[in-house]
This record gives structure tokens, sequence and C-alpha cells, in this order.
């Protein structure tokens, strides 16, 4: 229904960033992510989700469609509901969500809030299979982590995913190289995270 709003933003607080959008300011709950890339009083724009329920209507915004890509595919994971989503985003960029998924890394996505070992499992277990076939059919790049970047917003994705080819290229497996990958700050250069890894 709603793809984005934009405009001025008139208040934030954890977890929800409200926009002026021609006087009607549209609360989005978010992530502390999208959080980190608003100023109150600084025009934005974000990328909308609309869950409906028997008793409300929440807006979701997110900075990039990457993020948006990555909420929306963990909903579909049954027991998954908003609120986890959000706790993981906040936790873990799309990109390490991915890698940790493919990996089978239950351990750091049980590190957000309300996410317990076995919703951590689950969603490993019903994603796995979904992000290594996006990845295989992609040439090793999960395609919604790849989606062009924010004016001012550096692209981590990219860096974590030619690691991770490189690392493949050397010889490494593609999953003990993304396991690796994962535990790094995803902002260092290309060159620096296969250095690292």
């Amino acid at each position: 229904m709603l793809y984005y709003v934009s405009g001025p933003v008139t208040v934030l607080e954890p977890g929800l960033a409200v926009i002026d959008c021609g006087g009607v300011g549209y609360a989005c709950r978010t992530t502390s992510y999208t959080l980190s890339a608003l100023q109150v009083g600084e025009k934005a724009k974000l990328f909308t989700h609309l869950n409906v329920r028997e008793d409300a209507m929440e807006l979701f915004g997110f900075y990039d469609m990457g993020e948006l890509n990555c909420f929306k595919m963990m909903l579909t994971v049954s027991g998954v509901g908003p609120k986890a989503a959000l706790a993981i985003l906040s936790q873990l960029s799309p990109e390490k969500f991915a890698l940790c998924v493919a990996t089978g890394d239950v351990k750091s996505i049980t590190r957000a809030p309300g996410v317990g070992p076995k919703l951590a499992q689950r969603i490993v277990l019903e994603l796995r299979d979904k992000i290594n076939g996006m990845a295989k059919e992609s040439g090793g790049v999960v395609p919604f982590l790849n989606d062009t970047p924010q004016a001012g917003v550096v692209s981590a994705a990219g860096n974590a995913a030619e690691a991770v080819k490189a690392l493949s290229v050397l010889g490494y497996t593609p999953a003990d190289a993304a396991s690796v990958v994962a535990k790094l700050d995803s902002a260092l250069p290309v060159e620096e995270l296969i250095r690292q890894a």
C-alpha cells in the first residue's frame, strides 16, 4: 500500500521515527541502524512495510531496500513477528544476518532481545536454503543485499560479499569464508576483510 514515506524527520525515539509527509506525521517502527542514519529536522526517505492485524495497523520504515527485504524475508518464518525481526535487524546488519543464516550461526541471532535459541534455529532452518539458493543463482551474492545504497550510506554488503568471493577463489569453501567474514567488521575495505579472514 505505502512504498515509502518522505519528508522531514520530526520525532526520533528508540525504535520509532516520525516522518512528516504533507502535514501528516507517519510513525514508523524501525531499527537502530535506520535511526542512526536519521536526524530531527533533516529530510529522510524510509521504505515501508504496513503490517495489518485485527487490533492494529503498524508501519515499519527502513533506510534502504536491503533492510526492508531482509525484514520481509524474516516475517515468512513461522513464529517470527515484526518485533522479533526488528530486534534482529537492530543487532545484525542484513549482510551479517544472511551470513549467520548461511553458516548456521544461531548464537549471533540469539543476541537480539526476545529471540531464544529455538526461534533462532527455526530461522536458520527455514531461511538457509532460500539464502544459499539466492547466492548460488547470483554468483555468491544474496540479491537483496546488493541494492544500491542511499546517498551518503556506505554499502558494507558489497564488501563482505566480495571478500567471501575472493576467499572462495583462494580455495576456501564459501561456508567457511562466510562464517569467518561474518565475525569481522563489514565496513572494512575488501582487502582488509580478506587479510583479517
